[in-house]
């Protein structure tokens, strides 16, 4: 069995001027990072033109599909019933896109059965991280 989910859905920038406009975006989960969840942009949705990754809570995107969740760098909200808000705050400024609901639902039930709810510290590896840790110091 795979220890990564990929897939790709289609997020809607939400921009001021001129219009909103379609993005793709890539979701991805690993087994080996079982709290996270990863969200890629290509170098068209950024205003440097690099590619734009970023890493939330798996908890975090599950809660902000049934009310409004976050704080910090990321917010997650639903915006009526067949699309949710992804609100990213940086230095540069703030960039926020929806994307269907059930896109991300079933995101999240692939990473549940790649690594049940409640079971994520079975697959840390404190050992491993700690020996990459000392080995960069």
């Amino acid at each position: 069995m795979s220890t990564v989910i990929d897939q790709a859905v289609q997020a809607r920038l939400i921009a001021s001027a001129p219009l909103d406009r379609p993005v793709p975006a890539q979701l991805r989960y690993e087994r080996s990072d079982p709290f996270a969840v990863h969200i890629a942009f290509p170098p068209a949705a950024s205003l440097d033109g690099a590619d734009v990754e970023w890493a939330f809570g798996r908890e975090l995107l599950a809660c902000g599909l049934i009310s409004p969740a976050g704080g910090g760098d990321v917010h997650i909200w639903p915006c009526g019933p067949d699309r949710t808000v992804l609100e990213f705050h940086a230095r540069e400024g703030v960039a926020m896109v929806q994307i269907d609901t059930s896109e991300l639902r079933r995101f999240l039930a692939r990473s549940y059965a790649l690594v049940p709810l409640g079971c994520e510290v079975g697959h840390l590896d404190v050992d491993g991280d700690l020996a990459a840790l000392l080995r960069e110091a």
